[in-house]
């Protein structure tokens, strides 16, 4: 099989200072990518600032004979996210793939999550892919090609204690990815999610540390890649990764209970076995293919 290569292609990755996205930025440059690198240069919960860790980045793509230009710009403001694009814009005349992988963390129980703890969270993971992915939007749009992958997380399509904030921004995400996947059809534009398991600075308090080699950041980087490329016709999809296991998440539908007459408390009581009943389970495409089930009742 011939190696998958981009050449001529225009990334932006954000949050690629460290991590999983310092490990996309680079994979896509040796593959003929020009990276756009941003990172704010903060710690993990957000805090502070510096040019240092994108440009480090664009460092080592450029010796290893890449192109690749720095970006500090702030994912959760519409300044940055539109300066990330015009970054790549001004300095390689384009953009074809968005990487939104930013991210911050500020875990705390529910009981004790402030405000500025949960929004804080919100504005980086799901408000700045908006921001970005909103930015690139007409440029997609206009040149009738484009590839967004988002990053998701198992936190968010199963909930996990203390991340509230992380696991909703998460799983908006998912509803973002899908409604992108509708919206950027007919332009050739495909968005997908991946929810990754792997050993980064973000996560390095929640996994065994005798797992850090095996759910290394090399382990996740060649999905996205593939979701990145031109041949990947798949989208609105949710994968998740890590450890060399990927496996794609659906959002499924059990038969369910119905009934002509008004429903009761009682009615619910009485048909809960069946309301849960988890066999046979359909994945629908869209709003409208999962509103049939309710259509032939109201019809019939």
């Amino acid at each position: 099989m011939s190696e998958l290569r981009y050449d001529g292609r225009v990334a932006v990755v954000t949050g690629a200072g460290h991590g999983l996205g310092r490990q996309h930025a680079l994979e896509l440059a040796s593959r003929g990518a020009k990276v756009v690198v941003n990172d704010l240069g903060g710690d993990r919960s957000g805090s502070g600032a510096s040019a240092g860790p994108a440009q480090e980045v664009v460092e080592e793509i450029k010796k290893n004979g890449g192109e690749a230009v720095a970006n500090p710009d702030n994912v959760a403001t519409p300044e940055g996210a539109q300066a990330i694009i015009q970054t790549a814009v001004d300095t390689f005349g384009k953009v074809d793939i968005v990487i939104n992988n930013a991210g911050i963390l500020r875990d705390k129980s529910f009981k004790n999550m402030s405000v500025e703890e949960f929004d804080g969270v919100i504005a980086v993971h799901l408000r700045g892919s908006f921001l970005v992915s909103s930015a690139a939007w007409s440029h997609l749009r206009e040149q009738g090609f484009g590839r967004i992958v988002n990053t998701s997380s198992p936190a968010g399509l199963f909930g996990n204690f203390g991340q509230a904030n992380y696991a909703t921004a998460k799983m908006g995400l998912v509803g973002f990815t899908k409604t992108l996947a509708h919206e950027g059809a007919k332009y050739n534009i495909k968005a997908n999610a991946i929810a990754p398991v792997a050993w980064t600075r973000m996560t390095e308090d929640l996994l065994p540390a005798d797992f850090a080699d095996k759910l290394g950041v090399d382990q996740v980087t060649p999905l996205v890649a593939f979701l990145a490329h031109e041949s990947n016709e798949d989208s609105g999809q949710v994968y998740t990764v890590g450890g060399g296991r990927i496996a794609k998440i659906f959002v499924a539908e059990g038969p369910g209970y119905g009934q002509k007459e008004t429903l009761s408390v009682e009615d619910v009581r009485d048909n809960w076995a069946a309301i849960n009943g988890d066999s046979p389970l359909t994945v629908f495409k869209n709003v409208g293919e999962q509103m049939g089930p309710l259509i032939t009742q109201l019809t019939s």
